[in-house]
C-alpha cells in the first residue's frame, strides 16, 4: 500500500507527455506518476483531451489507481470560475475529498521580448498560470481545510533571475510566488501546507523551446554544475510527494529550488 492511498490529488497540466526514451516528458505528468506510485487518486486537468485520456489509461493500468481526467482551460474571456467549479465539483463527487492541489499548468510565448509582447501573449501567461492558481486555490480551500491538506505551486527561475524573452512568464510566476506566500500566512491556522517549487527539468516543452528559440534558450537555460537536469518524476515528482506528507508541514511558505543533481534547497 502506498503512502498516500485514499488521498485525492488535483494536478493542473497533468496530461501525458513522454520523451523519446519513454520517461515522463512534462513536470505535470512526472508528478502524476510519482503520486500514482503512492496510491493516490488523481484528477488531471489540461487542454488536450487525448493527453488526458492517455494519462488515465497508462496510470490506471500500471499503478491500479483511479484517475479522473477533466478538460479545462483557463483563459482570457472565458468563464474561468465555472470551469474550475466543474473540476472541483467533479473531484468531490468522484472521490469525496481533496487532499492536495498542485498548480502546475502554464502556457507562455517564451522567446518574445518585452517590447514585442502583445496583450494577448501577456494574458496567455497570466491566465493559464497566475489566474489559474488563484481560482483553483480559492475553490479548493474549503476541502483542503477539511483534510488539512497541501497546496504546491510552481514558480520559476525566469522570475527570480529576469530571463531574457520571458517577461509574461516571469510576471506570472512571480505573481504565483506572492500569492503562495499570502496563502501560507492566511491558511496556516487551518493546517494547510503551501509551498512553491522553482524547478529546472528536461521536458518535451523545454526541448521545443530549444529548437524554436535557440538564442533565448542559450541565454536562459544553463546546465546545472553537476551536469544533470531535474527528472520530472523521480526528483520533482518525489519532492511533491514529500511535501504532501506530514513530515514536511514545517516547510509551509517556503520557496524550494530544485535543480538537476542539486537536491532540495529552501
Amino acid at each position: 500500500m502506498g503512502e498516500l492511498t485514499g488521498k485525492t490529488v488535483i494536478i493542473t497540466g497533468g496530461g501525458r507527455a513522454a520523451l523519446k526514451d519513454g520517461s515522463a516528458g512534462s513536470i505535470g505528468y512526472g508528478i502524476a506518476i510519482a503520486f500514482a506510485k503512492e496510491g493516490a487518486n488523481l484528477v488531471l486537468t489540461g487542454r488536450n483531451v487525448k493527453k488526458l485520456t492517455d494519462a488515465k489509461e497508462e496510470l490506471e493500468r500500471l499503478y491500479a489507481v483511479r484517475v479522473l481526467p477533466v478538460q479545462a482551460d483557463i483563459s482570457a474571456g472565458a468563464d474561468n470560475e465555472a470551469t474550475v467549479k466543474r473540476v472541483v465539483d467533479g473531484t468531490v463527487a468522484q472521490f469525496g475529498r481533496i487532499d492536495v492541489l498542485i498548480n502546475n499548468a502554464q502556457a507562455s510565448a517564451s522567446g518574445v521580448t518585452l517590447a514585442d509582447h502583445t496583450t494577448e501573449q501577456f494574458d496567455l501567461a497570466l491566465y493559464s498560470g497566475l489566474y489559474s492558481a488563484f481560482y483553483y486555490m480559492r475553490a479548493c480551500y474549503p476541502f483542503l481545510k477539511e483534510t488539512r491538506g497541501s497546496v504546491i505551486n510552481f514558480a520559476s527561475g525566469a522570475g527570480l533571475f529576469g530571463n531574457y524573452g520571458q517577461c509574461a512568464y516571469a510576471a506570472a510566476k512571480e505573481g504565483i510566488r506572492g500569492l503562495s506566500r499570502v496563502a501560507a500566512t492566511e491558511w496556516g491556522k487551518d493546517g494547510i501546507n503551501v509551498n512553491v517549487i522553482c524547478p529546472l527539468a528536461w521536458t518535451a516543452q523545454l526541448e521545443s523551446f530549444r529548437d524554436s528559440y535557440p538564442d533565448a534558450f542559450k541565454a536562459n537555460v544553463h546546465m546545472p554544475p553537476m551536469g544533470h537536469y531535474g527528472d520530472p518524476e523521480t526528483e520533482i515528482g518525489r519532492v511533491c510527494v514529500r511535501l504532501a506528507t506530514e513530515d514536511f508541514k514545517y516547510l509551509s511558505g517556503e520557496t524550494l529550488t530544485l535543480e538537476g543533481g542539486m537536491g532540495l534547497r529552501p
